[in-house]
């Protein structure tokens, strides 16, 4: 996307004045582009003709034939290519996040650099992490080689619609494999923006590709031989069907299926910093957030503490136009997504929770929920196992540390989750005993590239990031020299 381009998307006034809350949004078919923070629709695109697709996957299998020969370095360059263009436009790749999903013009920024990091992070350490391992078996020699596997499916979500790209594009194309993704549908621009970025770096065409492209019309790439690997970050609902397909077809997938992390509050805690990193980290990108703090475990010496100065950094946000760097609280990215997250509080209320602060929209345009806190959930309630994907906060008091170990791990999740407390080692057995991928000690679940991320039960397996992502969809090959006189 050019700049003129850019300027010629129409950008809302940074006031917001009360109106008529949005209406629901009307079904339409293809790609749309609408911005949350007023409804007004900025773009459409079609899906794919089935023989666009078939062109589509034609090409990106000739592709792999010759990107699998290049060498590291030659990939290196691209890659690390890729990476300078991103951190020498960030606002060019930052303002449609903003535009299409809603979120903070400088937390878009930031998902620009960090995206960045993350590909630079692969063109720097790709070649070390696949060298050939030497082993030393009882007698002769063996290695075992890391090669490609060949064209793979990436389907990614909205709610990081860089970050999800890079982070299984960038350790993927670095292998020799190259990369077919089916981006979500209120996210087209920067779907067709991160496709131009190799382009722009000097990838071959086919080595990535965006997929506009429907549900069904996702079956049949699964269904292609042509395709060796799939990856979903998603839903639990998608990740059933998705691997359900994969495994039919005997392919190799991984699963990143959200999270309802437990933020977990000792007695001991410094009170007023760890409140500030739990605004963070339950409103860092409106709550949207796989490895958002979802669950507030808080032992019962501190709960009112906590609970106070939390409400009151909550109340002091405010809803506005998420391109003006004065607003603190942003739309949620569609407004079928308010009006879901607005059914499960009034559901959790209606099976016996209680509203602290919030539950409401906001009474303003755009599709905005006031940042609410619920207390009372008990373990018939449906929220007590619900991932909120979005600004609301559940509260639960225990009175010791084993209640607050056995409430963390009392759930269908097991993504991430924090732990705060002043004594180090106590808060590193507490993380060691709650059954999640990732566990954070005195900060909120996060990410970086050279940390593992990915979970265990309904939040999916695999890893991706750091170098166990890289390890993911490549071929581990044993290649044994003997003594053709050696015993069998």
């Amino acid at each position: 996307m050019t700049s003129t381009e850019l300027e010629n998307i129409p950008v809302a006034p940074t006031e917001v004045k009360a109106a008529v809350p949005a209406q629901p949004p009307q079904k339409a078919s293809g790609y749309r582009s609408v911005n949350p923070f007023n409804g007004r629709v900025l773009q459409t695109f079609e899906e794919l003709t089935d023989t666009q697709l078939e062109s589509s996957l034609a090409t990106a299998t000739s592709c792999f034939q010759t990107w699998r020969k290049k060498s590291f370095a030659e990939r290196e360059k691209i890659v690390a290519k890729a990476a300078h263009l991103m951190r020498e436009n960030v606002d060019l790749f930052a303002h449609p996040v903003t535009l299409e999903m809603g979120k903070l013009i400088a937390e878009s920024r930031g998902e620009v650099e960090l995206s960045a990091d993350i590909i630079d992070y692969y063109a720097t350490n790709a070649r070390r992490f696949l060298a050939t391992q030497k082993l030393t078996p009882s007698f002769g020699e063996a290695e075992v080689e890391s090669s490609p596997l060949g064209v793979l499916l990436g389907v990614q979500p909205w709610n990081f619609p860089y970050y999800q790209l890079a982070r299984f594009a960038a350790p993927n194309l670095m292998a020799g494999n190259v990369v077919m993704v089916k981006h979500a549908g209120c996210v087209p621009q920067c779907a067709i923006a991160f496709e131009k970025l190799w382009l722009d770096a000097g990838a071959p065409v086919g080595a990535y590709t965006n997929l506009l492209i429907s549900h069904d019309q996702v079956n049949t790439v699964i269904d292609d031989p042509r395709i060796k690997g799939v990856a979903l970050t998603g839903s639990v609902e998608a990740g059933k069907l998705v691997a359900a397909r994969a495994g039919q077809n005997l392919k190799k997938t991984t699963m990143e299926l959200g999270g309802s992390d437990a933020f977990i509050v000792l007695e001991d805690a410094d009170i007023e910093q760890t409140v500030k990193w739990a605004v963070w980290g339950k409103m860092n990108n409106n709550g949207q957030c796989c490895v958002a703090a979802k669950r507030f475990i808080l032992l019962a010496d501190v709960a009112d503490q906590f609970l106070g100065q939390f409400q009151r950094a909550l109340a002091r946000l405010r809803a506005g136009d998420p391109m003006d760097s004065r607003t603190t609280l942003g739309p949620l990215s569609t407004e079928g997504a308010l009006l879901k997250l607005l059914s499960q509080v009034n559901n959790a209320v209606a099976k016996g929770a209680t509203v602290l602060m919030g539950g409401k929209r906001v009474e303003c345009p755009g599709s905005f929920m006031e940042p609410t806190v619920l207390a009372n959930i008990k373990p018939e309630n449906p929220a007590f196992r619900e991932e909120f994907f979005g600004p609301v906060a559940l509260v639960f008091r225990v009175k010791n540390e084993e209640e607050a170990v056995a409430l963390a791990n009392d759930s269908d999740f097991g993504l991430g989750g924090s732990v705060f407390t002043k004594d180090i080692e106590r808060g590193k057995r507490v993380a060691s005993r709650v059954d999640t991928g990732m566990m954070f000690v005195n900060h909120p679940t996060w990410t970086t590239a050279d940390l593992p991320f990915g979970g265990i039960k309904n939040s999916g397996y695999g890893r991706e990031l750091s170098s166990m992502g890289i390890q993911e969809f490549v071929n581990k090959k044993l290649v044994r020299v003997a003594s053709i006189d050696d015993p069998a």
